[in-house]
């Protein structure tokens, strides 16, 4: 919107550079003296003024060439101008080579061809071809160079041009002096831009325009909303391009009562008719989170166009409101308005978000009927909604089949193995991308890292932190924040802790990574002083840091404390609670054997309890053997999703138990294991064989002695040095006597166990686990 707002300001010639252009009309006038009248007045100089297309351009050359006014200056100029226009410089160059006797005015036009169809590199070319020609430029041709700077960011040419300019003497012309401010500002060099417009001898409200543009576009938004006041202090009110320049910069900021200021001006000035100052208050305010009130001023628009209904679709998107996003997608296909790229992308995002795969194929159908297929943004979608909807296959195969893959489209593939627990694919994604000679970015390096923890083996969670560190990505704070996660996630929690403290900057993100790591390692005290040391810091806690730090109080048994974590979320800090909050309440409670408190707690929930909050009531009840309250959670369970198995196998008290059914070596982990349990029976250990039913009693023992994570242990206890850690990781909860044993295991073996569950670490070491027997 904004770059729209420059090419408006700059189209307008201001009132102080009239006199400075006098000598160019006074010039243009001596040449038409030398046509003779009759020239203007021919039906095919009237046919050209009324041309509106290549193809009647095309029937209007015969007539003119028939009439033997080919060679009339007037005519090739025109043809030049229009063949310039309609994008076709090969057929406008053609014309211009053929004019023997060429006046400057044909070679104005041909540069401005250039400059708007052609590469920069060509324009300048062909400026120099001008000089060379003796034509003396004039202050349009600079300003169409500026243009072509701007838009490819070539300072060093752009800077050549200024120079140029001054030495011309048209360092005072207001209008070649604001188009150098916008040069500079979108070469993303705003103080040199400032350093420009502060110079102008007089300012009007076109330069004014350009710079607060400028410095919103730069991504510094106070600074163009103190312009705007500045602006109004010497005299010049805003216009409608000042309101569209710096309402988006309001919304990026997120400052709602600016806006809210810039919205009565509107009103008050009567601006609200105009489609596009409607369309930029509708997209702050949505920035803003205020989606009623720009939902309102859309619903009011007279004007809407495709770009209104972009903005409230993705508004929408972004706020986390998928449904009603895709109910204005279905009005605008109902209205008759064609969605274009950007429409799409915003109904896929709200279709991936929701896991909406019915809308999401039918919108991929669209896409083939609207011819969109060849935009790689467009696919690079497409991918990403395949995949939060877990269909990776069809991604892959979508990005198998495009043609002119970015980096874009690779991270979306990886991110969606990772995401989708095909992590290895993720790898060998990641590989053969850096085979084509594709650079890693951020982005990529967080996806890959988050795929790397999945694994939770450290020896590739070292290996990709040395790769990060090569490509030199070390420095940026989201992938440090992955790789502290991935560090606590390999079992290296006090690695992670070293990272953490030795970054410069830390996001809200990074905080919640580290509290986390201490929470599913059983670090409950540290997550706590950690928390606190974050309330004193200028990074404030969120919601996902609220819910980390009441988990870890789970983890660790400190139920007062999560307790008060839940209750300060809200009146401290304003932050609603979520489902996901409630459940980790019951949890708390639940964990540490308050039953009846946890149940009590889903009683009086403001809010209708879902999935998770019964499935926390139900694990808690499993540990602590409460059937009535289990059988409870259990029935409202399998009303909210009866074909969910495993909390029927959870009810029933069963644990899947998988065993190592061919190994090398079986028969001797089996017989060092043996030897093994009989160890520990003798330092105290007693099976417990509760979750066994229906078999005899010496088979209980046989097959709770035989778990996955026993066998595990003892393959690692004959495979390593002795004192060397084990790590072990399985994708089932821990069983209780497992527990116990693995307690017992690192007090005979002098060995350090961690053990990472589906829920959290277990660091056992000397007889007793990290967890404190709360897990």
């Amino acid at each position: 919107m904004g770059s729209q707002v420059l090419i408006a300001s700059l189209s307008t010639t201001p009132q102080s550079s009239i006199a400075s252009s006098s000598s160019r009309i006074q010039h243009t006038l001596a040449q038409r003296n030398h046509i003779p009248a009759h020239v203007y007045k021919h039906p095919a100089a009237i046919l050209l003024e009324l041309c509106t297309s290549m193809e009647e351009l095309h029937q209007i050359i015969p007539l003119i060439v028939k009439n033997g006014l080919y060679e009339e200056h007037l005519f090739q100029t025109k043809l030049v101008s229009l063949f310039c226009r309609y994008g076709s410089l090969t057929e406008a160059t053609r014309v211009f080579d053929s004019i023997e006797d060429k006046n400057d005015a044909v070679y104005h036009t041909m540069l401005k061809g250039y400059a708007q169809n052609s590469s920069i590199f060509d324009g300048f070319s062909f400026f120099c071809r001008m000089m060379d020609d003796g034509v003396q430029p004039v202050v349009y041709n600079f300003t169409y160079l500026l243009k072509g700077c701007g838009e490819s960011c070539l300072v060093r040419k752009g800077k050549e041009v200024h120079a140029q300019l001054i030495l011309n003497g048209h360092g005072g012309d207001v209008y070649a002096m604001t188009c150098i401010v916008n040069m500079y500002a979108k070469c993303r060099l705003i103080d040199d831009a400032y350093k420009v417009f502060v110079r102008f001898p007089e300012r009007d409200l076109v330069c004014w325009n350009t710079i607060i543009a400028g410095y919103a576009q730069n991504g510094l938004a106070g600074r163009a909303i103190e312009l705007v006041s500045q602006m109004q202090g010497e005299g010049l009110r805003p216009d409608p391009i000042t309101i569209i320049s710096v309402l988006p910069a309001v919304g990026n900021i997120g400052h709602l009562r600016v806006g809210k200021s810039i919205h009565g001006y509107v009103f008050r000035c009567g601006y609200e008719r105009h489609a596009n100052v409607s369309t930029a208050l509708v997209d702050m305010y949505l920035k803003c989170g205020s989606l009623c009130i720009g939902r309102v001023i859309f619903d009011k628009m007279c004007g809407r166009n495709v770009v209104s209904w972009n903005i409230m679709i993705d508004g929408y998107a972004q706020n986390g409101d998928s449904a009603e996003a895709l109910m204005l997608f279905e009005k605008m296909l109902d209205d008759g308005v064609k969605p274009t790229g950007v429409t799409i992308m915003a109904a896929l995002h709200a279709c991936a978000d929701s896991v909406d795969l019915e809308r999401g194929q039918f919108i991929h159908r669209l896409v083939n009927e609207l011819g969109l297929h060849p935009d790689v943004s467009v696919m690079n979608s497409l991918i990403s909604m395949y995949c939060k909807c877990k269909r990776v296959d069809i991604a892959a195969e979508i990005f198998k089949n495009l043609k002119g893959r970015t980096l874009v489209s690779w991270n979306a593939m990886i991110l969606g193995y990772a995401q989708n627990g095909r992590v290895i694919d993720a790898l060998n994604h990641f590989r053969h991308m850096k085979l084509q000679n594709i650079e890693p970015d951020s982005f990529t390096m967080v996806s890959i890292i988050a795929a790397v923890s999945e694994l939770s083996i450290l020896c590739q969670g070292k290996w990709i932190h040395g790769l990060v560190t090569r490509t030199c990505l070390d420095g940026n704070v989201f992938v440090k924040t992955a790789l502290v996660d991935m560090y606590a996630k390999c079992g290296a929690i006090s690695t992670a802790r070293k990272l953490f403290d030795l970054m410069d900057e830390r996001h809200v993100t990074t905080w919640n990574a580290m509290i986390d790591g201490y929470g599913t390692h059983g670090c409950g005290r540290d997550a706590i002083e950690l928390f606190r040391e974050m309330e004193n810091g200028d990074v404030k806690p969120n919601n996902i840091t609220f819910l980390c730090i009441i988990s870890a109080c789970s983890h660790s048994g400190f139920v007062e404390e999560g307790i008060r974590y839940f209750s300060i979320m809200k009146e401290k800090y304003g932050i609603e609670s979520t489902m996901d909050h409630y459940g980790a309440m019951v949890d708390l409670l639940g964990r540490s054997g308050r039953l009846n408190e946890a149940w009590n707690f889903i009683l009086n929930m403001p809010v209708e309890p879902e999935i998770n909050v019964f499935g926390a009531m139900l694990g808690a009840s499993k540990i602590h053997k409460n059937v009535e309250l289990g059988e409870m959670a259990a029935n409202r369970l399998f009303k909210l999703n009866p074909n969910d198995g495993g909390y029927y196998v959870l009810l029933a008290n069963m644990y899947a138990s998988a065993s190592i059914s061919w190994h090398s070596h079986s028969k001797k982990i089996y017989a060092f294991l043996e030897t093994l349990i009989d160890r520990i029976k003798a330092a105290g250990y007693v099976s417990d064989t509760d979750s066994i039913h229906d078999v005899e009693d010496d088979l209980q023992e046989q097959m709770v002695n035989t778990h996955s994570e026993k066998l595990a242990i003892a393959f690692g206890l004959l495979n390593t040095r002795p004192g060397t850690p084990i790590h072990i990781r399985k994708n089932l909860r821990v069983c209780g006597d497992c527990h116990t044993a693995t307690k017992f295991i690192s007090l005979v073996e002098q060995r350090e166990i961690v053990v990472r569950d589906l829920h959290r670490f277990h660091h056992f070491k000397n007889g007793t686990c990290s967890c404190g027997d709360y897990w």
